[in-house]
């Protein structure tokens, strides 16, 4: 059945709260309100998407320390000159980084949990190579923004609460010292300064990524590394972590085209899900409506499988599509049948118990005046990261250690030297045809997937408008079993139903925050302008230009 393009597209109707924005010129949407604005400032200095994007990810690191920052990682598509590019900006394991050096209780807090920071060399050569403004430009908001603070939301005083007591879990209270306040959380109005921050990002905008990986901060990174029994060292920030273009992931969904993130990141699963989904019926005539939901319980997990079980690292294994079985549309099709011989009953065992990821992560989705757009997803992996900053210079290490399998030395993210972390981002772009529709992301962990997949199906098979999309009732399913949902928007009956076929029920609040936070602009099929939502799970505005 053909899209319906006219008919999604009408149903969009802009908010005054800035969520859902129509623009004839462009749109940035984000997590961040500021960082939102930032990259709109830059759109409207004659800066590109790149530009904006830039602008927008360091803001974010400012006004977003939960989930990203100086200290993480940054991954991205990229739609330039007709082509879409996809950037792995994959931290690296320190070369002190190995097994025996990391214990178990280091993996997630404190100062040997970390990686080698990577999103200042993307930001930075991403800019380089595709933006048109000077560096210092697309710095500078950033810099304002921890100079003069920025009001500490209510999400940000309820994640600072909740994570409080595990900032003292580091001796030094480095990051207890940046991030709270005397020891308490900062209340929601408070306005939050960072003046160690400002001044380092003004000199990364004075003198370049240089001066982080191989000048005064690198140096000053390395001290506090080995003052606090870490595995960094200046060796390791010296051979600076630059991305690796890589060939994006594609494949067909409704007629659509899906382009998503390679291996590191998790792109193969958003595909794989939709491959599996494409093969049914838009609509799904079932007698009862409840097993459209378990049908798509089923196909998450399967997907969850196919992951666990395939894992890819394309530095280590040829980036060939023969290798990637996981997307053969035969296999697809195989998993789906599986399913569908008896969808009332558990296609995989149930795991009693698991390490549900949990990760913290940012994105954000822009398209300019000229087409040019970027969908990037950054991140320090849990909420604050390892909950430890570096001593004068006001940003979190990220925790992505906690990343590396650490038991089957075979398994491509085995922890090694130098290698890169497992990644579950999945920035994305839908076109039709040639011609870009959409692009859009989320941060979640593995909750990004279901995330994503249920939205294109609520915009394409339900015909819902970008804003009516994002606000649908999601709910999800570990590879264990255990469905999270927004139980107060879903069916009474819904409950219950998962119950009786073995599933462990996770109730959620209303627009719950651990489900996931769409981040989405929409090029109109008619040219007329262009559609962003930024999801109200989280803090972000969607501003046009």
């Amino acid at each position: 059945m053909p899209i319906d393009f006219k008919a999604i597209e009408a149903r969009f109707i802009p908010t005054d709260d800035g969520r859902c924005t129509f623009s004839p010129n462009g749109i940035v949407a984000s997590q961040s309100s500021h960082a939102s604005e930032a990259g709109a400032e830059i759109l409207r200095a004659g800066g590109n998407a790149v530009d904006a994007a830039i602008a927008a990810a360091f803001t974010a690191g400012v006004t977003e320390p939960q989930a990203s920052g100086l200290g993480g990682q940054t991954m991205m598509l990229i739609f330039f000159e007709n082509k879409v590019i996809a950037v792995d900006g994959s931290s690296r394991a320190p070369s002190l980084a190995h097994v025996s050096a990391v214990y178990k209780r280091d993996r997630s807090t404190g100062y040997r949990a970390t990686t080698v920071p990577s999103t200042p060399a993307t930001l930075w050569y991403i800019q380089d190579r595709y933006g048109q403004l000077p560096w210092a430009q697309v710095v500078e908001p950033a810099i304002a923004l921890a100079q003069h603070g920025y009001h500490i939301t209510p999400l940000q005083n309820q994640l600072l609460t909740r994570e409080r007591d595990n900032f003292f879990n580091v001796d030094s209270h480095s990051g207890a010292n940046y991030f709270l306040k005397e020891g308490e959380p900062y209340l929601s109005g408070d306005i939050f300064k960072q003046p160690d921050l400002a001044n380092t990002l003004q000199r990364i905008a004075e003198n370049g990524i240089e001066e982080f990986y191989r000048g005064t901060i690198a140096r000053q990174i390395d001290a506090d590394m080995r003052e606090n029994g870490g595995l960094l060292r200046m060796d390791d920030l010296a051979l600076i972590p630059f991305p690796i273009e890589r060939e994006p992931l594609v494949r067909s969904f409704r007629g659509l085209d899906v382009y998503t993130m390679p291996p590191p990141g998790s792109g193969r699963s958003l595909l794989f899900a939709l491959m599996m989904l494409d093969l049914l019926p838009q609509q799904v005539e079932m007698n009862d409506p409840l097993k459209e939901y378990l049908l798509f319980i089923h196909i998450l997990r399967k997907t969850f499988l196919e992951r666990s079980d395939r894992p890819f690292d394309p530095n280590f294994f040829r980036q060939t599509e023969d290798e990637q079985d996981m997307l053969d549309p035969l296999y697809a099709r195989e998993s789906l049948l599986d399913i569908l011989k008896d969808v009332d009953k558990s296609v995989l065992p149930f795991v009693p118990t698991e390490d549900e990821l949990t990760g913290e992560t940012t994105h954000l989705s822009i398209i300019d005046r000229d087409g040019m757009a970027v969908s990037l997803t950054q991140s320090i992996e849990r909420v604050y990261g390892s909950k430890a900053a570096a001593d004068g210079l006001g940003f979190l290490y990220n925790n992505y250690l906690f990343d590396f399998e650490y038991t089957l030395p075979e398994h491509p993210f085995y922890l090694r030297p130098n290698a890169v972390p497992w990644a579950t981002v999945a920035p994305t772009m839908v076109f039709n045809g040639d011609d870009l529709w959409m692009v859009l992301g989320s941060p979640g962990s593995e909750r990004i997937i279901s995330t994503l997949a249920r939205f294109l199906l609520n915009m394409i098979d339900n015909k819902m408008s970008l804003a009516e999309a994002m606000m649908a009732p999601r709910l999800h399913c570990s590879l264990g079993g255990r469905v999270s949902l927004e139980a107060g928007r879903l069916p009474e009956s819904l409950l219950p139903f998962l119950e009786y076929k073995g599933f462990r029920i996770d109730k959620r609040e209303d627009y719950a925050f651990y489900l996931g936070c769409v981040q989405a602009v929409l090029k109109k099929h008619d040219g007329s302008g262009f559609q962003g939502v930024a999801d109200v799970r989280r803090d972000g505005s969607a501003v046009g230009v």
